[in-house]
């Protein structure tokens, strides 16, 4: 009987030491298990979002000359040589004399935009439908030019050119 009431006890006594003992280390293991189910469910989470970007990068590729017609109007540099050359060979190309070019000023970017705009002023001579003509190109431009204002004044003689001041803006990065 006495070896019955010792085995009866020593084996409540081990099950409470396993409890006792394994216990806290059993719960570790279900935290543990919680965290590493999170961290699957963020992992796929990642995974699908650069799966997005492939596809989105993808698809850009498609639109490569509308970008680079993008970049063309919204250069990040600031370039005023390139600036004033495209000025000039535009109103060579249409018949006009750059007399004077001038940059306005420097617009920094507002607040919450990246975006700086680039004031010249224009002195131009030539004739009235070369200047239309210019007016048109620089409205077809692949670069964002506005005109500003236009002032001109008549010469006394029909035969000589008109004199032609534009004030024009454009934009950067």
């Amino acid at each position: 009987m006495n070896k019955l009431y010792i085995t009866a006890l020593s084996l409540v006594l081990a099950v409470i030491l396993m409890v006792v003992l394994l216990w806290p280390q059993y719960q570790d293991l279900q935290k543990l298990n919680v965290i590493v189910e999170q961290k699957k469910t963020e992992l796929q989470s990642k995974r699908d979002y650069f799966s997005q970007l492939r596809e989105i990068s993808r698809k850009l590729e498609g639109y490569g000359e509308n970008l680079s017609k993008i970049n063309s109007a919204l250069p990040e540099d600031l370039s005023l040589p390139s600036l004033f050359d495209y000025v000039q060979q535009t109103a060579s190309q249409a018949g006009l004399l750059l007399e004077k070019i001038g940059l306005g000023g420097i617009k920094p970017p507002e607040k919450d935009s990246k975006i700086r705009e680039i004031y010249l002023g224009l002195t131009l001579s030539g004739f009235y439908p070369d200047f239309k003509n210019f007016l048109s190109a620089i409205e077809k431009s692949a670069k964002l030019i506005q005109v500003q204002k236009i002032m001109f004044s008549a010469p006394k003689d029909l035969e000589e050119p008109f004199s032609f001041e534009v004030g024009i803006k454009t934009y950067s990065y």
